[in-house]
């Protein structure tokens, strides 16, 4: 009976190390270079204020802003509201404690269905296109996608990055496959970090460009390999406890998503522990 049951261990363990092996090869030959942010011609302009026809800044300008919240929304138009009001009376109230603060809030219509950009324009009309602005994508590009081309176009012109996603509804459901998440997280990409999905990020001008320049996913999974990719490079971070306010219509599949993301933290391990994708290792980023 022993010996029966030590050669079934064996041929379990021999079984699992073939998958590995032929899952590793299969993410290395399919693992493709970094997206081209290749832009549409209409993306290259945004309109200001008087609906007029602007050309994007370069990201080789010099800094101009302290901050700039970036807003990846998709189909956002009974959100989006919500969050601008909150976050642009905030940073009104704390301009006006500090005039020397300069901001702007960027939101990048993610190839929206419904009327997001005419939601978001209406805040660009109101405190004018110096501190609102809006960038619409012709087609989908994923939230990470959507603030690469951002940051391609306009946020390393700021000497601060926030990244604000629009806020998610949780349910019991969601929040069991939420810590099989965490647990994947961990295991596979990044330790220390208790919630790489939480929608408010601040990077540094210096830093946001040098992780998201380094990236490739552009889904739901792209934080991690944010994080992975600031922890290669030794970049400090650090959590900060905030209060959430849950908003229904999140764009979140729970069961399909949470599979989707697991497939690509597999990925995202075994692409980098191939080198199928590679990171060159420089000077420590603040």
């Amino acid at each position: 009976m022993v010996p029966l049951l030590l050669q079934l261990a064996v041929l379990g363990a021999a079984l699992a190390a073939v998958a590995l092996i032929l899952i590793s090869f299969v993410a290395f030959i399919t693992a493709t270079e970094m997206p081209h942010l290749h832009r549409h011609e209409d993306e290259k302009f945004f309109l200001n204020a008087r609906v007029q026809r602007e050309a994007l800044p370069s990201i080789r300008d010099s800094p101009t802003k302290q901050l700039s919240v970036v807003v990846p929304s998709y189909n956002e138009e009974k959100r989006l509201p919500v969050m601008m009001d909150e976050a642009l009376g905030y940073l009104e109230e704390r301009q006006k404690q500090d005039p020397t603060f300069t901001y702007e809030v960027i939101v990048v219509d993610d190839g929206s269905k419904d009327e997001t950009s005419k939601v978001a324009f209406k805040y660009c009309q109101k405190y004018g296109s110096d501190k609102v602005r809006v960038i619409t994508l012709v087609k989908n590009r994923g939230k990470g996608g959507a603030i690469r081309m951002d940051q391609m176009a306009i946020a390393c012109g700021s000497r601060a990055h926030l990244e604000k996603e629009s806020i998610a509804q949780r349910s019991y459901f969601r929040t069991l496959l939420m810590y099989g998440f965490h647990f994947l997280v961990w295991f596979l990409c990044v330790k220390g970090i208790r919630d790489t999905q939480c929608g408010f990020k601040l990077l540094t001008r210096e830093a946001a460009s040098r992780t998201f320049s380094s990236l490739h996913i552009e889904r739901w999974a792209f934080d991690v390999e944010l994080l992975y990719i600031a922890q290669f490079f030794k970049i400090p971070i650090a959590e900060i406890a905030v209060n959430w306010t849950e908003i229904e219509g999140s764009k979140l599949v729970p069961f399909w998503s949470w599979l989707q993301m697991g497939k690509d933290l597999l990925l995202i391990r075994l692409r980098y522990l191939t080198g199928a994708w590679r990171l060159e290792q420089t000077r420590k980023v603040n």
